[in-house]
């Protein structure tokens, strides 16, 4: 059997291969992708119009997912999971909320009229259906990526990123309306300035409950996913209701975004807390082996000291030395979470014990690697 590249390792994949239920996922998003901008250019909007929708909705998202990023800093998430998430959101969340959303709508105006049809779809149907789109990704990586769930703020992340990519590709949309109506100035500044983080906000809410579900055991873990499904329906469909009641409704929607914001914010910290917590708790059982100092627990726990321990590493050993600190710190706190899973009996025994002889031979040649080009006279490290 090769022997596993750091990353693999860390991503807890069984081969140096991306598995290919993610390859399929991203051919798939990348199609619904192709099929939304070819429907912009040549029935929506235009040529012109898509590329400057386009152009206005790139920034905002940059922006959104480096702030994302940030946040999944000191257990970040496989690349290919993120990129997924992104795509889906901007590929079949997409396409599938248009194509559901528009026949809803048709459908309705024999009973409703077109001003109750469209009223109905946007304040209603559109909330179910995007939500229900873009949580089918939460699912899947509940279901087949279980492992890769270790507490709220990957749900948020993974929501995140998927929410983003549906509202940059929705945004092309409302741009192009923009430009068509007049009013592309107002409509760049309410979507991409002032609430560009509502669908994350949505989506986020099922991804807390599909966290909840990958990190607990017993029947409370369908009521979690469902109860997150349908908070994210509720906060989409009050943000879309709230342009019926003019100024007022759309400021009370804003208001409780706002809170919800804020209060996502406190569970991304308090989380991180947890995280710290856990590395105290747990790394310790592995001083005697040599592999863990008593001085790395507090590195470990304050992206500061990961820094200043990567910084010190790469003047001492150079690039080799720091791209092994970098892994020797993920995979430690992989192995913290590791234990936290088999606390909570959501990994099975064999695949336990699997898994942390992986991150331990990680941790091994990392250590390995460094003290093999560090100079023999060289300074203590600064969290020494």
């Amino acid at each position: 059997m090769p022997l596993l590249k750091p990353q693999s390792v860390l991503d807890g994949h069984s081969s140096n291969r991306t598995p290919v239920p993610l390859i399929v996922g991203l051919v798939i998003s990348g199609f619904c992708l192709l099929l939304a901008l070819l429907y912009y250019f040549f029935v929506a909007g235009g040529p012109i119009n898509t590329v400057v929708g386009l152009l206005l909705a790139l920034p905002t998202a940059i922006v959104l997912v480096a702030l994302v990023l940030l946040m999944d800093r000191l257990e970040p998430e496989p690349r290919i999971n993120l990129v997924l998430s992104f795509g889906w959101g901007a590929g079949v969340a997409i396409i599938g909320a248009l194509i559901v959303n528009s026949v809803t709508g048709v459908l309705l105006i024999p009973m409703l009229g077109e001003a109750g049809a469209d009223a109905a779809t946007t304040t209603i149907v559109a909330p179910v259906v995007e939500e229900s789109f873009k949580g089918a990704l939460l699912l899947y990586l509940l279901w087949a990526r279980r492992d890769e769930i270790d507490g709220p703020t990957d749900g948020i992340v993974y929501a995140a990123m998927c929410g983003l990519g549906f509202a940059m590709v929705e945004n092309v949309l409302y741009y192009m309306r923009g430009i068509d109506e007049g009013s592309l100035l107002f409509v760049v500044v309410l979507r991409g300035v002032f609430s560009p983080l509502c669908h994350p906000i949505f989506t986020s809410m099922t991804g807390l409950g599909v966290a909840y579900a990958a990190t607990h055991r017993g029947s409370g873990r369908v009521f979690a996913v469902v109860g997150g499904w349908i908070g994210a329906v509720f906060l989409h469909a009050l943000w879309n209701g709230s342009t019926q009641f003019g100024f007022g409704g759309l400021a009370l929607a804003y208001l409780v975004e706002l809170g919800v914001l804020i209060t996502l914010i406190v569970v991304v910290v308090r989380d991180r807390k947890r995280l710290v917590h856990m590395i105290g708790k747990y790394l310790p059982a592995y001083i005697p082996s040599g592999l863990v100092q008593p001085n790395d627990l507090q590195m470990l726990g304050k992206m500061r000291g990961r820094k200043e321990a990567r910084r010190w590493a790469r003047g001492q050993a150079g690039a080799v030395g720091v791209r092994a600190m970098g892994d020797y710190q993920l995979a430690a706190t992989e192995l913290a979470l590791l234990h936290a899973q088999a606390e909570r009996l959501t990994i099975p025994p064999d695949k336990f014990f699997q898994r942390r002889e992986a991150i331990l031979s990680l941790m091994r040649m990392a250590r390995d690697a460094f003290f093999r080009r560090m100079p023999q006279q060289a300074p203590p490290p600064p969290w020494a």
